[in-house]
């Protein structure tokens, strides 16, 4: 999440599974409560990024605050839960409404009439967090990287926006592409064998009247 003067920018690296590669690029969909922009889960009919045209804006992340041991069969795909909740008018009140039981551990980023929140569901009990929605934040998921790589990707980010205090969206989705060590396990464009690796980048560009959303598959 970047703030900048006239403008947010929330920008998401999707790191999956070979196997669900699929995807269905950036599209616009109807809900009862209006559009709403996102790339689709070719698979599961889910998403994990998401702008609405009524401002809000809101990204998924896997696990909460460690990494879990996955208890299935769940009741519902974290991504059709994301959609849910960015289908609302105001989306922080129905996660925190919302009955979860059953649903895989998750961090939710939602970005709502200016203001910026942390969602998140650790499988028991919700924690809901708002944050300073004038600075800056990076996330990565807690069941891929560990704390060394969350704080390590941190540093990464904090030299990006000392060397680009007001970077422009191809700015930040250059960062997400070619930032690392050279340890493609934990570059923010990762690789991991035939196991995971990042699928797709998407950055929402916010302003007072617009979203536009870039997509690189």
């Amino acid at each position: 999440f970047i703030p900048l003067q006239d403008k947010h920018f929330i920008t998401s690296n999707l790191d999956e599974k070979d196997s669900r590669r699929v995807a269905i690029p950036p599209t616009i969909y109807q809900f009862e409560s209006g559009k709403i922009l996102f790339p689709k889960d070719g698979e599961m009919g889910g998403s994990w990024i998401a702008s609405h045209e009524n401002g809000s804006a809101a990204v998924l992340l896997n696990g909460a605050f460690e990494k879990h041991i996955p208890q299935p069969p769940y009741r519902l795909s974290r991504g059709k839960i994301f959609l849910h909740i960015i289908a609302s008018e105001n989306p922080v009140t129905r996660f925190d409404r919302l009955d979860l039981e059953r649903v895989e551990p998750f961090t939710l980023i939602v970005f709502e009439k200016g203001d910026l929140y942390e969602c998140r569901w650790n499988g028991s009990k919700k924690y809901l967090k708002q944050l300073k929605s004038y600075r800056p934040y990076i996330w990565s998921s807690v069941t891929l990287y560990e704390e060394r790589i969350l704080k390590k990707r941190e540093l990464w980010f904090a030299s990006f926006l000392e060397e680009s205090p007001n970077p422009s969206q191809q700015d930040i989705l250059h960062f997400h592409q070619f930032t690392g060590d050279g340890n493609k396990d934990h570059n923010l464009q990762m690789e991991r064998g035939a196991l995971y690796s990042t699928v797709s980048i998407t950055s929402i560009s916010l302003t007072t009247d617009r979203a536009d959303m870039k997509y690189l598959d």
